[in-house]
């Protein structure tokens, strides 16, 4: 059976891979002030980034920016899960995790519950606001039970009309980008 969700992957993956560093920091520039200008951004105390590597939509200026006014966590894997920990600057972010994603060694667990806002990562997002990620499960994990507010951040190329999902698949709130 022809697996879609592996071949949007595939091409949005290849597509937001040609992007020059350029556009990523430009488009990324200003998806932040588009997120940083939203109600829900606006309204919550306790914000989980992802911590972006590769071609993703930059969070490292958001964080930074973040730290000065909000509670900034970040994800780190453990086995097979994913769990929060509060940095209390972008320095704290000082180990790569095994898919080379920076994470912080001293890990200040937070319980989902006391987060208002996850940022999350993807790599193709639909209209209706559902993702495909890269295919471990690990937000879809986390969110499952996650009552806050859920945020994609993607480059408009990357959001296609609409994406086959699963059972499991959580849907976010909103879709951010740059247009």
């Amino acid at each position: 059976m022809v697996d879609m969700k592996q071949i949007n992957r595939r091409v949005i993956l290849k597509k937001r891979n040609a992007l020059s560093k350029d556009e990523i920091i430009k488009k990324s520039s200003i998806i932040k002030n588009n997120l940083f200008s939203s109600q829900e951004y606006k309204k919550s105390k306790v914000i989980m980034f992802y911590v972006s590597f590769g071609s993703e939509v930059n969070t490292m200026e958001m964080i930074k920016e973040a730290l000065k006014e909000k509670t900034v966590c970040v994800p780190v894997v453990e086995k097979d899960r994913m769990i929060a920990s509060i940095i209390d600057r972008i320095d704290d972010l000082n180990k790569k995790n095994e898919y080379k994603i920076l994470e912080p060694t001293n890990i200040q667990k937070i319980e989902s519950k006391e987060i208002d806002l996850v940022i999350v990562p993807g790599v193709v997002f639909d209209k209706t606001a559902h993702r495909i990620g890269y295919g471990k499960g690990y937000y879809d994990k986390f969110l499952k039970d996650f009552k806050g507010k859920k945020i994609g951040l993607a480059f408009n190329m990357q959001i296609m009309e609409i994406i086959p999902k699963d059972r499991w698949d959580i849907g976010l709130d909103k879709v951010i980008s740059e247009v």
